[in-house]
């Protein structure tokens, strides 16, 4: 993921999510990093491990990357459908 941007970033200082569009043979699916931002003397560095004290901002984060991609997948899946190569007469049933 070095040369690519995520589509969407979610941060409580220190935590950030970043989610990732892929395309698939099935279409676009979404993934989601997390990393806790932390400052080294002058440095600003970034971890993957978490403290006591991190976790439930952390699971805000999580919860608020869940929604994010819930919605970027709602917008893909009416994208598609309203697409003229995919317009159908009838309700697939799918809710978003």
């Amino acid at each position: 993921m070095a040369d690519k941007v995520p589509v969407s970033k979610i941060t409580i200082y220190p935590i950030e999510a970043a989610i990732w569009r892929n395309e698939g043979s099935k279409g676009p699916w979404y993934s989601v990093t997390i990393e806790r931002k932390y400052k080294d003397g002058d440095k600003y560095k970034q971890s993957d491990s978490f403290g006591k004290d991190h976790l439930l901002t952390a699971a805000k984060v999580l919860d608020l990357a869940h929604t994010e991609l819930v919605n970027l997948e709602r917008d893909d899946h009416a994208a598609k459908k309203n697409s003229p190569s995919e317009t159908n007469d009838h309700d697939d049933g799918i809710a978003f």
